[in-house]
């Protein structure tokens, strides 16, 4: 039997163990352009780990899957991280696990943005790719590009999949 998991707001304290929250409610910032702009400055870092590695800029365009969802598998990005900024102002999902050798099913943690809230993966968290609650969403990535392979996957035993329910 599989076991629901529970959607959490998505709040920088909750994601803390995972990555960043990329938002501008609640920080700071200081003005440039003269006064005009105001600049939320390094609300995420960029991880490129060994040197091959560079940071790129990618633009996801995903469609809403079925739910209840059955979680089959996660994937890690072990050499950076890896953000995700929505475009369209949508709200979206957001499943992880913390960092280990495999991930551990009853470790999961769903949350839930709120529409102006990106995320920054850290290096190794597991994580279910992308969860958009709209067709065709948009999504700004910044993550690595590089020589060294930088994405595992690893699938659940049947016995052990949780369900997703919105």
């Amino acid at each position: 039997m599989s076991r629901p998991l529970r959607i959490e707001p998505l709040t920088a304290e909750g994601f803390a163990p995972f990555g960043e929250v990329i938002e501008t409610a609640g920080r700071d910032w200081f003005p440039i352009n003269n006064g005009s702009t105001q600049r939320y400055h390094a609300l995420a870092r960029v991880e490129t780990g060994p040197a091959d590695g560079t940071a790129i800029i990618s633009i996801f365009r995903a469609r809403r899957l079925g739910y209840p969802l059955t979680i089959a598998m996660l994937e890690r990005h072990p050499h950076g991280s890896q953000a995700f900024v929505p475009l369209r102002g949508e709200p979206f999902l957001v499943v992880v696990a913390p960092p280990a050798a495999q991930p551990d099913a009853d470790a999961i943690r769903v949350f839930r943005t709120d529409g102006r809230q990106g995320i920054n993966y850290h290096a190794g968290v597991w994580h279910h790719p992308v969860l958009a609650l709209r067709d065709e969403d948009e999504f700004l990535i910044v993550d690595r590009a590089g020589t060294l392979p930088n994405c595992d996957e690893f699938f659940f035993a049947a016995a052990e999949r949780p369900t997703l329910a919105l």
